[in-house]
């Protein structure tokens, strides 16, 4: 089947959002259980788990190794969440593991798996066929209960930042997200953290001690950012002085601290990873959406956060390169998200607000989210199309306000597609 047929297959035959690994234990029963003749690292976390599972695959490629890496959702295209070192999976191969699943995961009619879970079985059938040394598996959602659970000790379980979301899934506190995502600690694994609330240490350090584990933190006091701009940020992390981060937000030198100290202790197990390695693998690390520089005078940013947790993180970043200039978004959102959290922070940055609809079932309506705005106190106008919506902000906004399009990863392409138009 065409790339077209395969990628409207698996979005149409397989839906849904179910926790648990019965399904995808199936799938790669079937497969013959190609996870078990890999070797992993296992990313969590509430936001930054992107990034970081970018920057370890950027630094094991730089040190030698054949890797893999899934991610998601898509930014720009499906091919982008299933990569060998660095390369997108082709369009052929897209339909080869389609027609491969497609009769396995059909004879499960008595339990349907998801896209996702489909997509897992995918990328870890495809990870071993190309015989990679290493794969980077980004957690989709929680941990305990995700596909890509199935796989057996990693080499190191990574914890991005920990913070509320999919609380109707995983738990209406902070514990018990970490609870969940905590699930992806084996026996004997090592674990890695970005700089987390006590609460959420507590119980990495509890799951730890339960499975004889190491906890590798990194401490806020180690990471001393030096300067960020819209290129990036330079930075020292206890020894390592003068890194650099291509990727812009304060907050990214800490989730290069994170990916950093995974690389040691990834080196500590016998992987051959130094130095030079490490800082040209974070030194060249791509990653779309989060903060993203689309033009730098008048600036354009595409930002992907989607949560309170993400959107503090953005604002501070928005506060420091811009100061007290007004803003000028284009906004769109999920409507099962904690919309008000989500906006509450960035009314007081806004000239004005464009709400569009992105492109997803769980989409709040353009109107809805204009409204909403208009009751926290800003001005927001509704547009029938994201490209509507782009088109006016960029004309409001002239030479003399940034743009920033922020509310959801769903609707980067769009954005992506219509600034390119645009600018």
């Amino acid at each position: 089947m065409s790339i077209e047929a395969a990628l409207e297959y698996m979005q149409t035959a397989w839906q849904g959002s179910k926790l648990g690994l019965e399904r995808t234990v199936r799938l790669l029963d079937a497969l013959g259980n190609p996870q078990d003749k890999l070797k992993f690292v296992h990313v969590t976390g509430t936001n930054g788990k992107g990034s970081i599972s970018a920057m370890i695959e950027s630094v094991l490629r730089k040190s030698g190794y054949k890797t893999g890496l899934f991610t998601s959702p898509a930014i720009t295209r499906f091919n982008e969440r299933i990569r060998i070192n660095g390369e997108d999976i082709p369009d052929g191969d897209v339909e080869y593991l389609v027609d491969k699943m497609k009769p396995i995961a059909d004879a499960m009619n008595d339990d349907t798996p998801t896209e996702f879970e489909v997509v897992t079985a995918m990328a870890m059938q495809y990870f071993y066929e190309q015989k990679v040394d290493i794969a980077i598996l980004e957690v989709g959602m929680g941990g305990r209960g995700d596909s890509t659970n199935v796989i057996r000790t990693p080499e190191a379980a990574v914890f991005a930042a920990v913070g509320l979301d999919h609380t109707e899934f995983l738990g209406d506190t902070i514990q018990d997200i970490a609870r969940e995502k905590s699930g992806i600690i084996k026996e004997s694994t090592s674990v890695v953290s970005y700089p987390q609330k006590e609460e959420v240490n507590d119980v990495l350090l509890e799951a730890c001690a339960k499975t004889y584990s190491i906890l590798y933190e990194v401490k806020e006091e180690d990471v001393a950012v030096k300067h960020c701009d819209l290129t990036g940020c330079t930075f020292d992390f206890k020894e390592m002085k003068d890194m650099f981060v291509p990727l812009c937000g304060t907050y990214q030198p800490y989730n290069a601290a994170v990916a950093i100290t995974a690389a040691k202790a990834l080196a500590a197990k016998g992987w051959k990873i130094t130095e030079e390695s490490i800082r040209e693998g974070i030194a060249n690390v791509r990653w779309l959406g989060r903060f993203e520089v689309m033009r730098r005078e008048p600036p354009v940013i595409l930002d992907g956060s989607h949560n309170p947790h993400g959107i503090s993180a953005t604002v501070k970043t928005l506060k420091e390169q811009f100061g007290d200039r007004k803003i000028i978004f284009v906004t769109g959102v999920m409507a099962d998200k904690d919309v008000h959290g989500i906006y509450e922070s960035l009314v007081p940055l806004a000239k004005e607000f464009h709400a569009v609809t992105p492109h997803n079932v769980r989409s709040m309506a353009a109107k809805d989210l204009a409204a909403l705005l208009t009751g926290l106190g800003s001005t927001a106008y509704s547009h029938d199309s994201i490209e509507d919506g782009i088109r006016q902000a960029l004309e409001n906004a002239g030479d003399s306000f940034p743009v920033v399009a922020i509310g959801s990863l769903y609707f980067s392409n769009d954005i992506r597609t219509a600034l390119k138009k645009y600018l």
